[in-house]
């Protein structure tokens, strides 16, 4: 039960007051949603590669420089789950292959079921 417990008290820390089924995403006590990928850049094409580990995977078709491969994942959010990319926020790994987004919301249910679909595909 303790390492439960203290994965509750982290997420309570962040603001998470709801554990999704999935680790990798969240919604925060706000409605919003937090959603950890691990990003693949230089891909063929753009695509959800299904789960790696505790975040969603997903290969990107822009190449990682100066920020390409972070505005293509936001873009390629926004359009999947048809919500606008101002309600889109990279919240942590601008530099790295391991991401946290914001996704501001106030249809977390479904934007969730959306991306669990997405991870099964």
């Amino acid at each position: 039960m303790q390492p439960l417990n203290a994965a509750a008290n982290w997420a309570s820390s962040w603001g998470v007051t709801e554990l999704a089924m999935t680790p990798w995403l969240q919604i925060t006590g706000k409605g919003d949603l937090h959603l950890t990928v691990h990003v693949q850049p230089g891909a063929k094409t753009t695509a959800c590669a299904g789960v790696h580990g505790d975040a969603l995977k997903i290969r990107l078709h822009a190449p990682p420089v100066d920020g390409k491969a972070n505005q293509a994942l936001i873009a390629w959010l926004s359009k999947t789950l048809g919500c606008p990319q101002s309600t889109i926020e990279l919240i942590r790994g601008q530099t790295s292959r391991r991401k946290t987004l914001n996704i501001s919301t106030n249809q977390a249910d479904a934007l969730s079921r959306q991306l669990q679909t997405l991870a099964t595909q």
